[in-house]
């Protein structure tokens, strides 16, 4: 467990529409490292509801502890964003990265070689895999305009997205229950 105490959630520090960096430098709320922040924090909120689909489903259910260990990695995350410090060891390392890397192939081996784009759905988890995608996405966007932005965690962004779209599949009875895209559906 780490020193992390919180003795008071309202502090009325942000009021005025400014907030504090780790290092206690106060910044706007509008400010692009706040933006990325929340960014990942919104994905972390997502991916309780992925977590809370995933559990509910028996074939998939183990890969429940998959999503936790990807939530405290965006805590980490988020950390690394907080103290805009270039010097600063970062949180996430190349380990972290590795380690979707191979979570992701395990789940590619189970499924075909894709023939056409897949539109987002098919299931409740296939769902939430896609919407957990596209904000891992803008996270990589919001941290990428960053001066000092933390590079183990932009590759660890890039590497989740791919696995939320394998995971997509995976919950799709491996990819067999994809809904393929067709072209031209409007005429």
């Amino acid at each position: 467990m780490t020193g992390v105490r919180l003795d008071r959630i309202v502090t009325r520090g942000g009021d005025s529409g400014q907030t504090s960096l780790g290092d206690g430098t106060r910044v706007s709320k509008a400010c692009p490292r706040i933006e990325a922040m929340g960014t990942v924090d919104e994905l972390n909120a997502l991916l309780g509801l992925l977590d809370c689909s995933l559990r509910s489903e028996e074939s998939i259910r183990d890969l429940s502890s998959d999503i936790r260990k990807i939530q405290s990695c965006l805590f980490d995350l988020g950390a690394d964003l907080c103290i805009p410090d270039k010097e600063r060891p970062q949180s996430l390392t190349v380990k972290a990265v590795s380690w979707l890397e191979e979570r992701i192939e395990d789940m590619r081996l189970q499924q075909p070689a894709l023939k056409s784009f897949i539109l987002p759905g098919g299931s409740l988890v296939s769902a939430h895999a896609h919407m957990a995608r596209t904000v891992a996405r803008r996270a990589e966007r919001r941290i990428v305009i960053l001066e000092h932005g933390p590079q183990e965690g932009l590759r660890f962004l890039n590497r989740l997205s791919d696995y939320f779209f394998v995971l997509a599949r995976h919950a799709n009875a491996h990819g067999a229950d994809d809904i393929l895209w067709q072209p031209g559906q409007w005429q």
